[in-house]
């Protein structure tokens, strides 16, 4: 057995499959892990990621399954479950075993594999998630113009969230923390070029609401109030639709 120790991170993970195909090793004797957990008789690899190589598979798994099973892929692994890069590899290497490739868009389509079967659990969870977070999330205008917003989401979204509003906002300077993992995004328009980075470390908001954005938060607050009939109230049906979870940093709660 060989055990392939990687960082949570997709670069690593990547990094490890690369590693698994370059150095030949049995499909049915490969080990993805996140831990540091000793396993008996197997020979243990520590993985550090590697640009190049994770740029590699990133490039060869778009070409062969398409940009949807990619995304799937990388939605997989931004959730917290600790078996996930066992999930993800063994999924990509039934979709390679095939004689002739997988067909773009199927490589998720053999659900009596238990490992293509939870892999696409864990990347649906994720993208339900990811879908509720483009509509809950809250900007807030800052003092300086700058826009800014705070989520603390279970699956590590950010760069999918970070990509979907530079691709709304071009034109806007904007911030987002994740809270939970104490990162940040950060969108910069800098003479009609947008991009945006993320940063590590506790990112506190660093100036304080405009005017205007204080009285339009109450403004709303109080419409929220006003159109809600309270005989009418089913909290339990609320809930449903918009999870506690979420309301934290949303300017109505």
């Amino acid at each position: 057995m060989y055990v392939y120790q990687c960082e949570d991170m997709l670069e690593s993970v990547f990094t490890a499959i690369y590693r698994v195909y370059e150095e030949h090793r049995p499909q049915d004797e490969v080990l993805l892990t996140l831990d540091d957990e000793p396993h008996l008789f197997a020979e243990h690899i520590k993985v550090e990621k590697d640009p190049e190589r994770s740029e590699k598979v990133a490039s060869t798994l778009c070409k062969r399954f398409g940009m949807e099973d990619y995304e799937r892929i990388c939605l997989a692994l931004t959730t917290p479950d600790m078996e996930k890069a066992q999930a993800v590899y063994r999924t990509i290497a039934s979709g390679l075993a095939l004689q002739k490739g997988c067909a773009y868009g199927r490589l998720f389509e053999n659900l009596g594999d238990t490992m293509v079967c939870r892999a696409l659990k864990l990347a649906r969870n994720a993208e339900r998630e990811c879908g509720h977070l483009k509509g809950f999330l809250r900007f807030a205008e800052l003092d300086k113009g700058a826009l800014y917003a705070q989520v603390k989401p279970k699956n590590n979204l950010l760069p999918f969230l970070m990509a979907h509003f530079a691709d709304r906002f071009p034109e806007e300077n904007f911030m987002i923390c994740d809270e939970g993992r104490k990162i940040a995004g950060v969108h910069y328009k800098q003479g009609g070029t947008e991009e945006w980075i993320l940063f590590d470390g506790r990112m506190d908001m660093p100036e304080q609401f405009a005017e205007e954005e204080k009285y339009y938060q109450n403004l709303f607050r109080r419409f929220c109030v006003d159109i809600g009939i309270r005989e009418r109230a089913n909290i339990a049906l609320q809930r449903s639709l918009l999870p506690l979870h979420f309301r934290k940093y949303m300017t109505e709660f």
